[in-house]
């Protein structure tokens, strides 16, 4: 089986277990978590890179890139009470992920590719400069 794309790993994992994507939804967004983040992903079971780390944004509640980079497409809400879900995809291949942000750090659980690959993520907020 091919390995998944390192991005798609990663980016699902950035900020995602108490939240589904139709709650934040119903919930509305939360900009208290608001900022930088730097993301550790771990892969537990299938044929993605072992772990990643990558930074992720969050504006207004919504989980957006970090940069510029537009190689990929992200998309995700977190509500008041610090629940996640993301949702990312790359050259056809797709990644999510769910779990809960407390203060400045976070994590949760993510798979892709129909489970194929899933594991772990936990985030840390970088200060503010």
């Amino acid at each position: 089986m091919k390995r998944l794309s390192v991005l798609t790993a990663v980016a699902v994992a950035l900020v995602m277990a108490a939240a589904t994507p139709s709650e934040a939804a119903k919930k509305g967004r939360s900009g208290a978590y608001d900022g930088l983040w730097s993301v550790s992903i771990r892969t537990q079971a299938g044929p993605c890179d072992p772990s990643y780390r990558y930074p992720a944004r969050i504006v207004g509640g919504r989980v957006v890139q970090a940069d510029n980079d537009f190689s990929y497409q992200i998309s995700g809400n977190v509500i008041a009470s610090g629940g996640i879900a993301v949702t990312v995809s790359k050259g056809g291949q797709a990644a999510t992920g769910y779990g809960k942000l407390h203060g400045s750090s976070g994590g949760g659980r993510w798979s892709a590719g129909g489970n194929a690959c899933y594991g772990t993520w936990s985030a840390m907020k970088r200060a503010s400069n």
